[in-house]
């Protein structure tokens, strides 16, 4: 493995309501994803994240784990419910609690910690006010933002807005397959406009409290050609800009591209000047590209996603492709120049399907090789001059996997849900070393 500054940051990366479970204690509101879960066939194995990894009763179990990894930095989310159960008003303190406790520990463990405003858990009540389609959310979200960090913000070293703002537009508003399930296509244009927002305002709120450094983590694939037409072109240009570029190029000062859905009535005086505060760290979360091509004729999308061959696969079907990430690094310092940020790659991980041998160990021989290569392309990137000073893999625990429930397993340490016991994994073990050298 080759060589990394000194000071590179190894982490790895979680969200509070994948692993945190303890869904209706001490205060805590219902959240969209507790809605969601609860409705028939949303959800594949039918299960919730009522316990999910128990992490809020065994963090310091967990934190444990993360101190034998070595890692210098553990990115958590905090759940917007457990410190406003409602979305609005006074602190819960119970909530914020737990935080104060986890933080403490994890610097007791000599780990940073790296915090998360939004991982997709909106408070039911504001959902059941408009959510993200509701230019107020962003107000109410800048607010959580400031209590939280008065709070916390003496001791979190990275904050991090929002986490992969395109997926929850994308999946939970346009096609509804994650919560809150609305299907509004290119109408959910609202939704990318007010979480940005909601970051600006976010942004602004941190730096009254906390000289910490503050980041947002988007979420990028590589666009591949999946023909060689103009129409095809075309087509990829337009995915290029509702995937990467609709999220990031008003937080860089470019203001909106011309992407699919685009709404300019939507965007009032000042509010691009809001979105684009100056960031010091942008988290990028990677984990495929997307082959596209020109739609049939007679298709509502401006472009045709289409599976890439002559890749491994992941248990999600995913195309493993290292050089992915590799590109997307070289494509965002050649596309923003000096106005890109130190990069953190915040999400970098893959699901297999990991069962305990005869022993109890759990070998996961594909996941190294999956890491091996993301590392070291992360390695080639910042050998051609891209600044990139941190690597967090997705993810430390297995755990509640969205849409998929308990069926996909991405972590470091296996979990066997019903008992709750933790087993590091081989790559747990691989990745140690690797920070170790």
């Amino acid at each position: 493995m080759p060589d990394f500054p000194a000071d590179f940051r190894w982490g790895v990366s979680t969200s509070a309501y994948q692993i945190e479970g303890a869904t209706a204690a001490d205060g805590r509101g219902p959240s969209i994803w507790d809605t969601f879960a609860r409705e028939p066939g949303r959800i594949v194995d039918a299960s919730t994240g009522d316990e999910a990894c128990d992490h809020y009763h065994r963090y310091a179990e967990d934190t444990a784990l993360l101190a034998g990894l070595g890692v210098s930095a553990y990115r958590f989310s905090i759940a917007w419910p457990r410190v406003q159960p409602t979305g609005a008003g006074p602190a819960n303190a119970a909530g914020l609690d737990f935080y104060d406790r986890l933080v403490d520990g994890l610097l007791a463990a000599g780990v940073d910690p790296v915090a998360t405003l939004f991982h997709w858990d909106l408070p039911q009540a504001l959902e059941d006010a408009g959510g993200w389609l509701n230019r107020d959310t962003a107000a109410r979200f800048a607010e959580y933002a400031d209590l939280t960090a008065a709070r916390l913000g003496d001791r979190v070293k990275l904050w991090i807005t929002l986490n992969e703002p395109f997926v929850h537009m994308s999946l939970g508003h346009g096609m509804g397959v994650h919560a809150p399930g609305r299907v509004l296509l290119f109408d959910a244009f609202p939704v990318a406009h007010h979480q940005l927002l909601g970051h600006g305002l976010a942004v602004a709120a941190l730096r009254a409290r906390t000289t910490s450094p503050v980041a947002i983590a988007n979420n990028y694939s590589p666009v591949r050609l999946a023909g060689d037409t103009d129409a095809d072109r075309a087509a990829a240009a337009a995915y290029d800009a509702l995937h990467n570029r609709l999220f990031t190029d008003p937080l860089l000062g470019l203001g909106y591209p011309d992407a699919p859905g685009f709404d300019p009535a939507v965007v009032r005086d000042g509010d691009l000047d809001v979105v684009a505060a100056p960031i010091d760290v942008l988290g990028v979360n990677y984990y495929n590209p997307t082959g596209i091509r020109a739609p049939e004729e007679g298709s509502p999308l401006p472009f045709e996603i289409v599976p890439l061959d002559g890749y491994p696969r992941t248990a999600f079907d995913w195309p493993v492709a290292p050089d992915g990430l590799r590109e997307l690094l070289l494509h965002l310092r050649d596309r923003y120049g000096d106005a890109l940020p130190p990069i953190q790659v915040t999400e970098s991980g893959c699901a297999y399907d990991d069962v305990p041998d005869a022993d109890g160990r759990v070998h996961d021989p594909e996941r190294i090789a999956y890491l091996d290569g993301h590392v070291r392309a992360v390695h080639e990137a910042i050998g051609a001059g891209v600044p990139v000073t941190g690597y967090f893999v997705w993810s430390l625990l297995d755990n509640w996997e969205w849409a998929e429930g308990f069926t996909k397993r991405f972590g470091l340490v296996h979990v066997d849900y019903p008992t709750q016991r933790r087993t590091p994994k081989s790559s747990y073990t691989w990745f140690r070393d690797l920070v170790r050298r």
